[in-house]
């Protein structure tokens, strides 16, 4: 499996280094896979993030946490 004096199975060093760079830009980046069924936050999780925001004070946050049921 030589090939011009290297060991590259037949292809060249410059195309390994497109493969592994292309299988990592598959693999490896975090964007989120289009189509791809995302779990939606409760409305219990939406009002902690408020609370946490300051978009609303705590005593409307206990309010609203007895009408969710938790």
């Amino acid at each position: 499996m030589e090939y011009n004096g290297y060991l590259y199975w037949g292809m060249d060093l410059i195309w390994w280094f497109i493969w592994v760079v292309l299988l990592f830009w598959i693999f490896a980046t975090p964007y989120p896979i289009p189509g791809e069924r995302r779990k939606r936050d409760s409305a219990l999780d939406i009002l902690n993030k408020q609370l946490a925001s300051g978009k609303i004070k705590l005593e409307e946050y206990e309010q609203k946490k007895k009408l969710i049921g938790n």
